[in-house]
């Protein structure tokens, strides 16, 4: 089996490094265009066989570029939606606090938010279910950052500052292979 992990496109809250958690905004022009040639990329592989997209806008419509240009279809998973991020919602990226918030797992985000394992949880099951779901397909999930990122570690190991310094591009691909519950990362 291979998931591969993508980040919709980017909205006008990333362009001015805005936190971007629950606030559910669409693409801008450039994300559209991003989504545009991630649907090419994913058209050149060749082997995608279902998407399984967040429901928020932005992630919807990244995943409609792709299965237009190779009609494939789409299943919407809320536990995909992107981490609640509390108090930071709408903050500039640097707000004090916000990159520590990061490494404190068992912390809500924000004081309201979900905690790092809150978030986990929920993407983990995620995955278990796909994993068990299409385990004879090639999957493309269309998330967010802050689930690439615990997708990231689904896959990999990572120590706390890795962690939080993990960062995946707008629209950017990365490839995870499950040979007999073994896996390979093909960034």
């Amino acid at each position: 089996m291979r998931i591969y992990s993508t980040r919709h496109g980017q909205t006008d809250y990333n362009s001015r490094d805005i936190v971007l958690g629950t606030t559910d905004i669409p693409l801008n022009a450039v994300g559209t265009a991003q989504a545009k040639a991630l649907a090419d990329e994913v058209a050149a592989l060749g082997d995608v066989d279902i998407i399984i997209s967040s429901p928020m806008k932005r992630a919807v419509a990244t995943a409609l570029a792709v299965a237009g240009k190779s009609g494939l279809d789409i299943v919407t998973d809320e536990r995909l939606r992107e981490w609640d991020y509390g108090s930071y919602e709408g903050k500039t990226r640097y707000a004090e606090g916000f990159a520590e918030g990061k490494e404190n797992f068992g912390v809500r985000m924000g004081g309201s938010g979900e905690s790092l394992l809150m978030l986990a949880h929920r993407v983990y099951s995620a995955l278990d279910d796909i994993v068990e779901k299409y385990g004879d397909k090639t999957v493309l999930i269309v998330s967010h950052g802050g689930v690439c990122r615990v997708i990231e570690t689904y896959f990999n190991d990572m120590t706390t500052e890795s962690f939080s310094n993990w960062f995946m591009g707008n629209c950017q691909l990365i490839a995870y292979d499950i040979t007999g519950g073994n896996y390979e990362n093909r960034s």
